[in-house]
């Protein structure tokens, strides 16, 4: 699975970093979604990475299986 964040949707919340800070950061400049690992190995990170789409107000984050 790879990790899809696009910018211009995020409109900086954070909750992907407070889902998986392992995963997300957010951007010094914006406050944008900022993707540290963009393919998850781990089931658990990879379920992580599903439950951060889901809960992005945005929508800025999409999974590629």
């Amino acid at each position: 699975m790879k990790i899809i964040a696009d910018v211009d949707k995020c409109i900086g919340a954070g909750q992907c970093i407070f889902t998986e800070p392992e995963l997300f950061d957010q951007s010094e400049d914006d406050g944008t979604v900022v993707v540290l690992i963009s393919e998850p190995e781990s089931e658990l990170l990879t379920q992580k990475a599903r439950e951060a789409s889901y809960v992005c107000p945005g929508r800025a984050i999409s999974l590629v299986e």
